[in-house]
Order: structure tokens, then C-alpha cells, then sequence
């Protein structure tokens, strides 16, 4: 018997991914360990190793082509070992991808509740059931037909054993009706003519479905706060002066934000947690996600024991990892694990806004743009000041109002008085 090299689980949120290219060729010897593709999932492209030996015989699928996890790419043969007849090989894993889902308009929208409900990817007629004739389905399927107003039971499930999952019901189309439960369904645009309709990627798809998530399970507050940025870009032009001088790295405003975003959760641990269901979680080292924008959407990179870090180290760190996420070079546990997040729009010349809290964390803090503004100064008098605005969007089953008001104090306190970002 032939081994394969199959489709492996490259990330935890993947179940499906794209052969990008082959790094063998038809006749090439394979060790175990050896790359022998690149893949893209969700998040990002990596290598993907063989976990057999052997002679490579054929390809199974082609270089662009989307397959599920478990699916068979490639033929390998021991030495001296026959070629399996055609027509011989086993089926694929049905590819949930190559189910034809309803395209996203140019505005991010899904296609209109106007039509029956369709079955999904992998239908056979109709949902797989249990012996007791329950539907087999997951809790966010189900939850998701019920606000898009679908007949669940109408679904064929892509899951194991033809379990109906999330991406099964938000392929098909929901019914013009109220849901089940008396709410109404989620409306969604139509696209007209000329309208430009873009298919959910991947990591669209997975953005979508952990932002809705986050915003209707999460209870979210917002807290807001000016500080004086004056401190800190005096200091930066000075250490950039001489780091340039010396040949060394500059350092961005947002280095020095990161560092007191970290400094300030050691200092106010309780926001550094995550809920548990039936407890909370404070986490013993601040592995520091940073949002980065991509072509296709948000990554997080994680610079992991940021607590440990100086300055320089974070803003390094932040380098590298910002870079390889848009290359999507990041490995998993790259972008996995974080405990609390900085997302900084300040770039963009954004004042202020709430960020959504990226689960399962109970913080994000959002920064905004450096402005020149009038201020009150010594003696009453109006002077010119440069304000920074930053806010927190915390989870208030994990983190009280005092406490998120302490912390965002504490980041104030480090930003104004810099030198403390040093020691």
C-alpha cells in the first residue's frame, strides 16, 4: 500500500487550506521532516513537512487548488513498490471550500435573506441526525440559523459524520421569515448592477465570525482618556538621535505605547485574564498581541513574555512579526496565545475609537493620533499641547470599572513621565 501526504492542521482555526506550491518534484526522494509544500490557511503561508518516506509518484492536487484537512495531495512509494492502479486511490475529503458560498458585496455584506433556505456544502438531502433523530449540529450553527431564520434540518453537514457547523449555515441562504425564536433575521444587501461582489476569504470569514461573536457574547465597556504626549516625543527624538547616529534602531510612538500598555497590566494584573466559564484566568506573563492590518483583513501577531522585554526588545519583536504577517510567513503560535491587545489607528490620523475585545482576552486598548491642541498650561494660560487619546474596551465579567480605570491611569502615568519606559 501507497503512503500519502495528506492535508494536515497547520492552525486551530483552520479546515481547509490552499497548496501554493510545491518544493518536490514527480521523482524526488521524501524523508520524514523533509518541506515538500507551502500552504496558505487563514492566517498565514507555511511549509508543510512529510511524516513518511518515500518516492514521490504523483500529485493528487495542483498548485491554487483549495482542499479540506485530511485530504490526499500526493502519491508516495517505497522503493520497489508498485504504482496503484488508476482509479484506485481513495476518495478526497470532501473540500468545504469548493461548496459555492454567497458572495460578499464590495461593502462586506453577505447576499439578501430573500430566498428558501439551500443545503450547504457535503448536502445530501437533507441533515445528518443521531439515533435519538436529533439534528447533529454544533451550538454556533444552530445559534446562527436561528438569528438568519434557516431550516437547520434543510443543511448537509461538511463537520465529521456530516455534522452541521458554523460555515455550513452561513453558506446557504436564510429564509424571508422570522426566526424561530421571534426575532427578526439579519438583513443583508443585494448586489445591483455593476455592483463589484467579492467572495469571503478565509481569514475574512474567520474575522467575521469571531468579531460577531466577541460583540454579542462578550459584555463590553469603554473607558477614554487624554494624555500629554508632549514627554514622550521629546524623549523619542532624543533617543532616535542618538540611536540613528550609532547606526541603531528608531523607535516609533507606538514602541513606546506597547511598552507602557505592558508595563501598566503588570502593575494592574487584573486586566491581563481571560473568563473561564465558571472562572477567571490571570495570566502569569503578558504575551502582547498587536493588531496588524493586512491586505485581507486584521492579524495579531503576539509578542510573547513582553514583561520580560525592554523597549528596544518590543520594538524589534514588533518589526519582525508586523513584517511576516503581511508576507503571511507567521507561524501558528505567532498569532496564538495572546492575554491583551494594542490596536493603534493613529497612522490614519484617527482622534479616538472603541476597539471590539479579541477573545478569548478581557482587554484591547485602541490608541489614536498625536494632535496639537490648545491646553490649559501654567498660571491658566493657553498654550499649545500635543494630546494622545487612549481608551479600553474591557470585559466586564472579568474586569470592574475601577479596576480598567486604574490600569488606563497607570498607562497615562508611564506615557507622560517616558523615562520610566527605560528602566
Amino acid at each position: 500500500m501507497p503512503n500519502y501526504i495528506e492535508m494536515p492542521k497547520l492552525a486551530d482555526t483552520m479546515t481547509e487550506g490552499t497548496l501554493v506550491k510545491w518544493r518536490k518534484k514527480i521523482g524526488d526522494k521524501v524523508a520524514t521532516g523533509d518541506v515538500v509544500a507551502d500552504v496558505e490557511t487563514d492566517k498565514a503561508t507555511m511549509e508543510m513537512e512529510s511524516f513518511d518516506d518515500g518516492i514521490l509518484h504523483e500529485f493528487l492536487v495542483k498548485e491554487g487548488e483549495k482542499v479540506a484537512i485530511g485530504s490526499k495531495l500526493a502519491v508516495l512509494l517505497s522503493k520497489g513498490e508498485q504504482a496503484p492502479a488508476p482509479g484506485s486511490l481513495p476518495p478526497q475529503a470532501a473540500p468545504a471550500a469548493k461548496t459555492a458560498a454567497p458572495a460578499a458585496s464590495s461593502t462586506g455584506s453577505a447576499p439578501t435573506a430573500s430566498a428558501p433556505a439551500t443545503a450547504g456544502a457535503g448536502s445530501t438531502g437533507g441533515a445528518a441526525r443521531s439515533a435519538g433523530g436529533r439534528v447533529k449540529s454544533s451550538p454556533l450553527a444552530r445559534k446562527i440559523a436561528a438569528e438568519r431564520g434557516i431550516d437547520i434540518s434543510a443543511l448537509g453537514g461538511t463537520g465529521p459524520g456530516g455534522r452541521i457547523v458554523a460555515k455550513d449555515v452561513q453558506t446557504a441562504q436564510a429564509r424571508p421569515a422570522a426566526a424561530a425564536s421571534g426575532a427578526a433575521p439579519i438583513a443583508y444587501a443585494t448586489a445591483g448592477e455593476g455592483d463589484q461582489v467579492t467572495a469571503l476569504s478565509g481569514m475574512r470569514r474567520i474575522i467575521a465570525e469571531r468579531l460577531l461573536a466577541s460583540k454579542t457574547q462578550i459584555p463590553h465597556f469603554y473607558l477614554h482618556l487624554e494624555v500629554d504626549a508632549g514627554p514622550l516625543m521629546k524623549m523619542r527624538a532624543q533617543l532616535n538621535a542618538g540611536s540613528e547616529a550609532a547606526g541603531g534602531v528608531k523607535l516609533t510612538v507606538n514602541d513606546f505605547i506597547l511598552k507602557a500598555v505592558v508595563a501598566a497590566a503588570v502593575k494592574v494584573p487584573a486586566v491581563n485574564a481571560s473568563f473561564a466559564g465558571d472562572s477567571v484566568i490571570q495570566f502569569a506573563s503578558v504575551n502582547l498581541s498587536v493588531a496588524v492590518a493586512v491586505d485581507d483583513g486584521l492579524v495579531t501577531p503576539v509578542v510573547r513574555n513582553a514583561n520580560t522585554k525592554s523597549l528596544k526588545d518590543i520594538s524589534e519583536a514588533v518589526k519582525d512579526l508586523a513584517t511576516r504577517a503581511r508576507g503571511k510567513k507567521l507561524k501558528p503560535d505567532e498569532y496564538q496565545g495572546g492575554t491583551i491587545t494594542v490596536s493603534n489607528l493613529g497612522a490614519f490620523g484617527i482622534e479616538f475609537f472603541d476597539a471590539i475585545i479579541n477573545p478569548p482576552q478581557a482587554a484591547i486598548v485602541s490608541v489614536g493620533a498625536i494632535l496639537k491642541k490648545p491646553v490649559v498650561g501654567p498660571n491658566d494660560t493657553i498654550i499649545v499641547g500635543q494630546r494622545l487619546a487612549i481608551g479600553l474596551s474591557a470585559d466586564h465579567r472579568v474586569v470592574d470599572g475601577a479596576v480598567a480605570a486604574s490600569y488606563l491611569a497607570e498607562i497615562k502615568r508611564l506615557v507622560e513621565s517616558p523615562a520610566l519606559l527605560l528602566i
